[in-house]
């Protein structure tokens, strides 16, 4: 994996714009998490201003991800299109003064660097969107044959237990 590094505070100054791709393979905390290593990542990352003048960086990542079904353990593919907003500051303690001036939970406000590594943006931004237990919407039911014969209703049905206790009892 070669790594993509910016000054991130130029990058947003310059109003820059850089895209391209990425192989899941190479990005190797989100190879761990996916079924298969097949498959790559689109990725834009466009820099600029909030509204207040702070140095703003947009990314889009998107792509298909194979991941494991925690219900059916077969995988599946699922679908990334994530775009993030990223306000930078020069250190934490602007960082924070930063976010509770925006009070904005669709804003992540970031320390920014000179040597951001974008490869990595990427990676922690998929792996962000992915769901924590990833599941089909349907799993798939292959014990179920469409050319098997229909089941008969009457003959599936369990006896009750408590069919026991009525003879028994004498009630039938």
């Amino acid at each position: 994996m070669q790594a993509i590094v910016i000054d991130a505070f130029s990058f947003c100054q310059l109003n820059e714009r850089r895209e391209g791709s990425v192989l899941i393979a190479d990005l190797p905390r989100l190879s761990g998490e996916s079924a298969t290593q097949d498959g790559a990542l689109a990725w834009s990352l466009t820099g600029g201003k909030d509204q207040l003048g702070h140095p703003q960086l947009t990314l889009a990542v998107r792509g298909q991800i194979q991941l494991m079904c925690q219900r059916c353990l077969t995988p599946f593919v699922f679908e990334l299109d994530s775009e993030s907003v990223l306000i930078l500051a020069k250190d934490e303690d602007s960082a924070d003064e930063i976010d509770a001036l925006l009070d904005n939970d669709e804003v992540d406000v970031v320390v920014g660097s000179k040597t951001l590594n974008i490869i990595d943006l990427i990676e922690d931004e998929a792996l962000l969107e992915i769901p924590q237990s990833p599941k089909h919407a349907v799993c798939p039911d292959d014990s179920l044959d469409s050319s098997a014969a229909p089941i008969d209703a009457e003959a599936s049905k369990k006896a009750s237990p408590f069919a026991v206790l009525k003879k028994i009892n004498g009630r039938t």
